[in-house]
């Protein structure tokens, strides 16, 4: 087995970028905390690509700092920072097999022959390739390329594995098993991760914390659950899946949550939010679908608009007195029997499923 890695904490303050007149990042700060897995999660062009490559010495920042536990990296090159790096395209040797490539990093180190067949040996277990040492690339899955891929920066102990979307190539079961390899090689090496993403399911079912960019900004730093549940602003919340977003009159906060008006109907929520927050946000999720108006918690008066069948859940469209758009995912086995678009409904949640923003 291999020995855990010596993780190491990553400082960044003030971090920007430009190119020409185009900023792709503006006074980024964070730290990635020693051991953890953090996620970079944005939409295309958001920035979290480039403040991946900052972090890898690939791309100087024009402005800020970074650090590599507490000592200046800020310009030191890439080569010196000897971090891992797992690309979107795997970047393997075709010409090599599984074994060359894995052993590849070891031999720039100069390490022993014998510390080379070891290292080797083992991590080609802890990946699941054993038996598959001799091959090429072109003769292994894209599933299989990506455990090389993941081995080969995972092989001679680096404080840090980066990684730019390396599970795009994959299709939906492949990347499904590949997030729990992911998981556990965090698990077992130790490893600081930096992950970048652009899939929000992802990004939570993998992170201990969440940065998610957009244009060239940081919009939140948070835990998975934290981010989802309780998002810093508009964008963040519709960006992680789908949200109900209900406009409030005279919305106002208390020591106990806060609330207003939507349609007539008295709204509250748990959670304070923001200050100067006037809308009441609901995940489809925490929305159950009533016949008549329910005696407790929140509820609106709807019309139903269309009912999408996947299986195990239904996704159902609503349609407010004045408007506004409601959607509801329920398990279809929980549907009331006869249930037609056209038909007046009420959907309700629980104060403490909805947030101010």
């Amino acid at each position: 087995m291999l020995a855990r890695s010596k993780a190491a904490e990553i400082g960044a303050t003030g971090i920007g970028k430009d190119f020409g007149g185009f900023v792709a990042l503006a006074d980024v700060t964070l730290t990635v905390g020693r051991g953890e897995f953090l996620t970079l999660l944005g939409p295309s062009g958001s920035g979290k690509t480039t403040f991946l490559m900052i972090l890898s010495g690939f791309e100087a920042p024009t402005t800020g700092r970074l650090t590599l536990d507490g000592r200046d990296m800020t310009r030191t090159p890439a080569e010196e920072r000897a971090f891992g790096m797992v690309f979107q395209s795997y970047a393997l040797f075709p010409h090599m097999t599984v074994e060359e490539n894995i052993a590849f990093p070891l031999k720039v180190q100069k390490r022993s022959a014998a510390e080379v067949k070891r290292r080797v040996a083992e991590i080609v277990e802890m990946v699941g390739l054993g038996g598959h040492g001799h091959k090429r690339p072109s003769g292994l899955s894209g599933g299989q390329q990506q455990r090389v891929a993941l081995a080969r920066a995972l092989v001679y102990e680096p404080p840090v594995l980066l990684l730019d979307e390396p599970f795009s190539a994959l299709d939906k079961n492949l990347r499904g098993q590949m997030q729990e390899e992911m998981r556990r090689l965090h698990r077992e090496t130790g490893t600081t991760f930096v992950f970048v993403t652009h899939d929000q399911s992802e990004a939570l079912a993998l992170s201990t914390r969440i940065a998610i960019f957009e244009k060239g900004r940081l919009q939140q730093l948070a835990a998975p659950r934290e981010v989802y549940e309780r998002p810093a602003n508009r964008f963040v919340a519709e960006f992680l899946g789908e949200i109900n977003i209900l406009p409030l009159t005279g919305a106002s906060s208390d020591a106990g949550g806060g609330g207003g008006v939507f349609e007539g109907q008295a709204l509250r929520a748990a959670s304070a939010g923001h200050p100067g927050a006037t809308n009441l946000a609901v995940r489809p999720e925490y929305m159950r679908l009533h016949m008549t108006r329910p005696e407790t918690g929140n509820a609106v008066a709807a019309r139903l608009d269309h009912l999408t069948y996947l299986g195990a859940e239904t996704r159902l469209g609503l349609r407010t007195q004045g408007g506004t758009e409601l959607t509801l995912l329920l398990p279809t086995a929980e549907l009331p029997a006869g249930l037609e678009p056209g038909m007046s409904v009420w959907a309700g949640w629980p104060e403490t499923r909805g947030f101010l923003l």
